[in-house]
């Protein structure tokens, strides 16, 4: 049986459907690399002249030795986020976790400097979503969301095809709006309502924004 998406695309589709609804004056979609950004690039074809894309990136803090552990996530600036009931299951405190963070907040600034981001100069007074694939934990949602509030938008909104009804619940009071096109009680993991969710490379998230 197919499944509600064909793959990234498609989703953005039915995202920049709902999100054209939201009356948004000139918006910019931040898509959060590497899935996010195909699903913004197609939700702003879909809403049509004066939408602008671009990309941000912002990475999980796992348990060292650990990689699958999340407990929390950080933006290239700003502060960390924080699981805490994970940092507490694993008997680790931020302070300990300080060169994950460090290392973690380098290379998400090489990776939008290697993806020519330019969302800092951009967002201030703009109406501004935050777009991603998914959302499950929502870790490097929630630090994004932060890192692209402190540029001073006009509004912040958080747009995905499918997210985990706790999570999003918990990311309301980040954003002005949210927009999320399915929100389903039985959610297992992002993946399951595509039919294709391949791993993007850095090669591709720079084809589809055309760089």
């Amino acid at each position: 049986m197919p499944r509600p998406f064909a793959d990234r695309a498609a989703a953005g589709r039915a995202l920049g459907e709902q999100l054209a609804a939201a009356g948004l004056e000139r918006p910019l979609l931040v898509g959060l690399a590497r899935g996010g950004v195909p699903v913004a690039v197609a939700a702003a074809a879909v809403m049509g002249a004066g939408t602008e894309v671009d990309v941000g990136v912002a990475r999980k803090i796992t348990a060292p030795g650990r990689p699958e552990a999340g407990l929390g996530a950080v933006a290239a600036d700003g502060e960390p986020v924080w699981f805490e009931q994970a940092l507490r299951h694993a008997g680790l405190t931020p302070e300990a976790l300080a060169g994950v963070v460090a290392a973690e907040r380098d290379e998400a600034a090489r990776r939008e400097e290697a993806y020519g981001a330019g969302w800092r100069a951009r967002a201030p007074g703009r109406e501004v979503v935050l777009v991603d694939d998914g959302i499950a934990t929502g870790m490097t949602v929630r630090a994004a969301l932060r890192a692209i509030a402190a540029t001073g938008p006009a509004r912040l909104l958080l747009g995905v095809p499918v997210a985990s009804p706790p999570s999003l619940e918990r990311l309301r009071d980040r954003a002005d709006q949210v927009v999320a096109v399915l929100v389903p009680e039985d959610f297992r993991a992002v993946g399951d309502v595509y039919d294709d969710f391949a791993q993007l490379t850095d090669d591709d998230v720079r084809r589809v924004l055309g760089r």
